[in-house]
């Protein structure tokens, strides 16, 4: 049974197969949700295609009835999908996506009690220049995070992996520090805190049967933030353009198991130096 150590919750390796299971969902929704991500969809059209995936998968939301207390209401969709200067946490609704948007899609889904989490930013039709690079250099962030995720890691040496990366860009990019991965398992948002900017040799170890979620999230500006009316929304204070990728990562004997990547992260550790450490049947 999972356990708690140092705040830490540690599966056994037979629950990381679990969380694959849930893994797997999530990825494919999001390739079949960013494949419906086009020009004249709704975003919450797009949500109802992760609902499909679910009930298709035998898996149930872990946005759905998300609820963050303090009077603010429980999310009300499957996915959030936040365009444009839009950073995490945009609510589906009647919003028809346009020539040029940048669309981050974040969902999870549960199975037999745990969880997985990831995001993709996807371009619609004729993206800008400026814009896609800003979305590969925070792809490519996130894999160099994953390429440092081995037993024993420190949390701040996948931190520091992630703004470096960023921060060696010819562009310059803001990062932005309110909006962190997290530990996931029995509950999609876990200790520890897993910054993009971050020192080395800092923060929790992590042992084998940890497992992360791993998120940069980068824009063109300034990294300041805002909430919109809904409490839920967050936006670029400058209204500028921002971009999250995100993965759900465990740590096994022997490395690193993407497990919200439907190859588990054999091609971004293949090309990261990561150590890819599938855990077999």
């Amino acid at each position: 049974m999972a356990r708690l150590t140092a705040g830490l919750e540690v599966k056994t390796l037979d629950e990381l197969r679990v969380m694959r299971r849930a893994g797997l969902v999530v990825a494919r929704a999001l390739r079949e949700m960013a494949a419906a991500a086009v020009v004249g969809t709704s975003t919450l059209e797009i949500d109802a295609v992760g609902r499909q995936v679910l009930a298709a998968e035998g898996a149930t939301s872990n946005f759905l009835g998300y609820d963050v207390g303090y009077g603010i209401p429980p999310y009300p969709g499957v996915v959030c999908i936040s365009v444009n200067d839009e950073i995490v946490h945009g609510i589906p609704g009647e919003r028809v996506l346009a020539d040029g948007d940048l669309v981050s899609i974040d969902f999870g889904a549960i199975i037999e009690g745990f969880h997985g989490d990831a995001a993709v930013t996807v371009a619609v039709g004729e993206v800008s220049a400026e814009a896609l690079a800003l979305s590969e250099v925070t792809r490519q962030a996130l894999a160099a995070g994953i390429a440092r995720v081995r037993p024993e890691v420190h949390v701040g040496d996948i931190s520091a992996a992630v703004q470096a990366y960023v921060r060696a860009a010819p562009e310059r990019y803001g990062i932005v520090a309110e909006y962190t991965g997290h530990g996931i398992g029995t509950k999609m948002h876990m200790f520890p805190d897993v910054p993009n900017l971050g020192r080395p040799g800092r923060g929790a170890k992590l042992p084998v049967g940890a497992a992360i979620a791993i998120e940069p999230i980068v824009v063109l500006g300034s990294p300041g933030t805002d909430v919109l009316d809904d409490d839920w929304t967050v936006v670029t204070r400058d209204g500028k353009t921002a971009s999250h990728w995100e993965h759900t990562v465990a740590i096994t004997p022997g490395g690193c198991w993407v497990l919200t990547a439907e190859d588990g992260g054999e091609e971004i550790l293949a090309a990261s130096g990561g150590r890819y450490a599938p855990l077999t049947d």
